[in-house]
């Protein structure tokens, strides 16, 4: 039985994700390894199966909410609708209007994470080390891909919303990111506000029928070879570094919701800045804004300890 200390938690974890997943860039997945859900988070999307469906038409509903870990998934999924109808708006006008202080606190933020996440590999070898190569390599060139021009029909809908929440669930590769590459970030972002029904239904099926059948090859691969796993992982926060980068010069513009947004980016050295943009590079105002990223994630670790030290000597006594 959880505290209300513990579904607190679940729900700020879930926050957290929320807000990440609407940032092209940036992975909910990224945020579940780091705040050490991700584990707990695939065992109950996979929990959705064959003996859920039973359960569910027997009417046995307290063995269907204890089967697929109801108590687990409601608060974090709560925390992420929450962030992404209200907490995501600001992290956007953030992003506008002070761009290189957040995308420097992602930078320290996934910096000290992936060196948190590495810390779990159990015996480092060359194959663990080509598995964390592999993810840099890969998350590197994803986010090199420039965005494409894709049809808009529903079959090309439900196969977008299949890969971008296989997307989203990998920790370093963000999902927006993702729908931007495939050309169809504006579309849906509109789809959504339109209320388009049958593209946003299509889209959520596509994202349900991924997220059921990636999960399961995630998890599978996390218990049967762990420590590469964990390395690959890594590497794909490492490589999406890229992405984060601070400094970037706006090559491409697309409309999203009637506004003009950049949808492919330029990474440039502090000291080229002002000369490509015209704006001040904020050097020291990154530093503060990276070693506060570095900090958060310490201070996690350090409370995710204190409340699981307790817990391990009332487990024991």
């Amino acid at each position: 039985m959880k505290s209300f200390k513990d579904y607190l938690l679940l729900f700020l974890k879930g926050i957290g994700m929320g807000s990440a997943d609407v940032v092209p860039g940036v992975s909910g997945g990224t945020i579940a390894l780091i705040t050490g859900v991700y584990g707990q988070l695939l065992d109950s999307i996979n929990s959705f199966d064959l003996t859920a469906l039973q359960l569910l038409r027997k009417m046995k509903f307290k063995k269907l909410w204890q089967h697929i870990n109801g108590s687990f998934l409601l608060p974090l999924l709560g925390g992420i609708i929450v962030s992404i109808v209200t907490l995501a708006k600001v992290i956007s006008h953030l992003l506008a209007s002070n761009p290189i202080e957040i995308w420097s606190f992602f930078f320290g933020l996934i910096i000290i994470s992936s060196i948190s996440v590495l810390k779990e590999i159990k015996e480092w070898n060359y194959k663990v080390v080509g598995s964390c190569v592999l993810g840099i390599v890969i998350a590197y060139v994803i986010t090199t891909i420039t965005p494409a021009t894709t049809p808009n029909q529903l079959w090309f809908v439900f196969i977008s919303g299949a890969i971008a929440i296989c997307a989203m669930i990998l920790p370093g590769i963000s999902g927006s990111f993702i729908l931007l590459i495939l050309g169809k970030y504006a579309y849906i972002v509109k789809s959504l506000n339109e209320l388009n029904i049958a593209v946003v239904l299509v889209f959520v099926t596509g994202c349900i029928t991924g997220l059921l059948s990636f999960s399961r090859a995630i998890s599978w691969s996390l218990k049967k070879f762990h420590n590469y796993a964990i390395a690959l992982l890594a590497g794909f926060m490492l490589g999406s570094l890229n992405k984060i980068w601070p400094w970037k010069k706006a090559i491409r513009f697309d409309w999203v919701d009637g506004k003009q947004i950049p949808t492919f980016e330029k990474n440039i050295l502090p000291t080229e800045y002002f000369t490509e943009t015209g704006q001040q590079p904020l050097i020291i105002h990154a530093i503060l804004f990276m070693a506060l990223g570095f900090l958060l994630v310490i201070i996690i670790e350090k409370l995710a300890l204190l409340i699981k030290e307790p817990t391990d000597k009332n487990t024991a006594s």
